[in-house]
C-alpha cells in the first residue's frame, strides 16, 4: 500500500508551527513573531490567517518561513529580519544603521499629542533622530508641524530620508548631520525631542542579544553612566527652546531623579518625569503628563 504523501502546509498549519519553534527556542512572545513572519514568507495579512486558515503555502513560501525562524532562533530581531518596524501609527524601514523603535519611546508621543493640538501649527526638532521614528510620527499626527531631524550617522539620516519620503512626510522636514543641535540658533523650536543614548557602557554586554547584537552601539553607549547625553543636551535645549517650549527626553527606567537634576540645572522650571504603560520612569518632560491628562481624540 503506497503511504499518502504529507499533506500540504496550510496558513494555520505554518503558523503553529512555527510558533512551536519559537517556543521550543525559548523565544519571547512566539505567537505575535510567528504570525508576522509568516504574514510576509506567504504574502498574507493578520485576516487572511484567520478568514483564510486552510490556505496553502507553496514550497518556496514554507521555505522562506523556514529561514526567518532560524534566524529569529538566532536572536535576530523580527524587525531586522523583515527590515521593518511599526512605530505609533506608522511603518518604519530599519537597517543594522539606527536604533529600531520600541514602545516605550511613544511615551514621548503621548506628551507631545497633549501639549500640541491637532492643526497647531509648531517646528520642531529631534536631536539623534535615527530611523526619524520620534519625528515622522509627530508630523503624521500633527499637520501643521515642522521639523528637522538631526544624528551624526550619514546612514541613519539616509534611512530617516527614506523613511520621510514613503511616509510623503518629506515636504514637511530637513535631516542634517550635526552633533545634537550644533548650528541651530537660540530660540529656533518650539518643541526639542530625543531618544538618546542612555545605557551605561558596562550593562551593554549583558543586554539581551537582540539589542546587544543588533542595535548600533552609538545609538546605546550612554557613557560611565549612562548620563553623558543629558549632561550635553540639557543645556542645549534649553539655548534652542523658545520661551515656552517644550522638551521631552527618553530616559532609562531608573534615570528619572538624575536627569530631572540636570534639566533643572540647566534652567528649566515645572520638570516631571512621565512614566510608560508598564509605570516605569521613561520620560523627562517640562509638558504634560498624559497618565494624569487625558489625551483628546483626533
Amino acid at each position: 500500500m503506497t503511504e499518502a504523501a504529507p499533506a500540504a502546509p496550510t496558513l494555520l498549519t505554518a503558523w503553529k508551527a512555527a510558533q512551536a519553534r519559537l517556543k521550543d527556542g525559548r523565544i519571547d512572545s512566539p505567537s505575535i513573531d510567528a504570525r508576522l513572519l509568516l504574514e510576509v514568507a506567504a504574502g498574507c495579512s493578520r485576516t487572511d490567517i484567520l478568514a483564510d486558515p486552510y490556505r496553502v503555502v507553496t514550497p518556496d513560501q514554507q521555505a522562506l518561513l523556514d529561514g526567518y525562524i532560524d534566524r529569529r532562533l538566532k536572536r535576530e530581531p523580527v524587525s531586522r529580519i523583515l527590515g521593518r518596524k511599526g512605530f505609533w501609527k506608522i511603518m518604519l524601514n530599519v537597517t543594522p544603521d539606527v536604533l529600531s523603535p520600541r514602545p516605550d519611546t511613544e511615551t514621548i508621543l503621548d506628551v507631545v499629542m497633549l501639549a500640541f493640538q491637532p492643526h497647531q501649527a509648531f517646528t520642531l526638532i529631534d536631536l539623534g533622530t535615527g530611523s526619524g521614528a520620534i519625528l515622522l510620527a509627530t508630523l503624521a499626527e500633527r499637520a501643521g508641524a515642522r521639523g528637522v531631524g538631526t544624528d551624526v550617522s550619514t546612514e541613519a539620516l539616509a534611512v530617516a530620508r527614506e523613511n520621510a519620503a514613503n511616509l510623503d512626510l518629506d515636504n514637511r522636514c530637513d535631516f542634517i548631520r550635526t552633533e545634537w543641535a550644533a548650528g541651530f540658533g537660540e530660540h529656533s523650536f518650539d518643541l526639542v525631542v530625543s531618544n538618546p543614548p542612555y545605557i551605561p557602557s558596562g550593562d551593554i554586554p549583558g543586554l539581551d542579544p537582540e539589542v546587544r547584537d543588533h542595535d548600533p552601539h552609538l545609538a546605546l553607549d550612554g557613557g560611565p553612566d549612562g548620563l553623558e547625553a543629558y549632561r550635553e543636551l540639557a543645556p542645549e535645549i534649553m539655548r534652542i527652546l523658545k520661551p515656552g517650549g517644550t522638551f521631552a527626553v527618553e530616559i532609562g527606567w531608573d534615570q528619572g531623579p538624575q536627569v530631572k537634576a540636570l534639566f533643572e540645572a540647566a534652567g528649566f522650571e515645572n520638570v516631571i518625569v512621565v512614566k510608560d504603560l508598564s509605570d516605569r520612569d521613561r520620560v523627562v518632560t517640562n509638558g504634560p503628563d498624559p497618565r494624569t491628562n487625558p489625551i483628546p481624540k483626533m
